[in-house]
């Protein structure tokens, strides 16, 4: 059996000026990508209202609220770190509650965080360029890969 060589060919850009031109394009300029974007959160939200929420629609909400921190760390509404600290507990004590029971509901004060989470989501869409979305999920799978994040449920081993 042949040794595997370490070479990787890199990838060949066909059009160098076009990628960088559109990797400083706001994120808001692809409408149907924000269309479709806006409708998942906001329905997986409104499920969770209603009291039907998924583990799909959780796990929307999580994706949610992890790009609105990564925003947040990169510099987009760095001044909002309390709003995504207090969704972030929110979105932990529905799953919790989730998890024990199977059903997600939400209390009063944790719809109220959720939905103003939500807003500061939307509102960091509409400024951020694709480089910086690029560098957002960056960082979430980095956190993931390095396992500091914190899980909703704790394993008792």
């Amino acid at each position: 059996m042949r040794k595997r060589s370490k070479y990787r060919p890199k990838h060949v850009l066909l059009n160098p000026v076009g990628f960088v031109l559109e990797n400083i394009s706001p994120v808001a300029s692809h409408a149907s990508f924000m269309l479709d974007l806006k409708i998942k959160n906001h329905g997986a939200m409104d499920s969770l209202t209603k009291g039907k929420a998924k583990h799909t629609d959780i796990d929307m909400l999580i994706s949610m609220v992890n790009m609105t921190e990564a925003f947040s760390r990169l510099g987009f509404g760095k001044d909002y770190s309390d709003v995504v600290r207090d969704g972030l507990q929110a979105l932990r004590d529905v799953g919790k509650r989730g998890a024990a029971t199977g059903n997600f509901v939400l209390k009063a004060h944790e719809m109220n965080a959720l939905n103003t989470v939500m807003e500061l989501h939307d509102a960091q869409m509409d400024v951020v360029t694709l480089k910086d979305m690029d560098a957002a999920i960056a960082l979430v799978r980095e956190e993931y890969r390095l396992r500091k994040m914190t899980p909703i449920v704790e394993k008792n081993t």
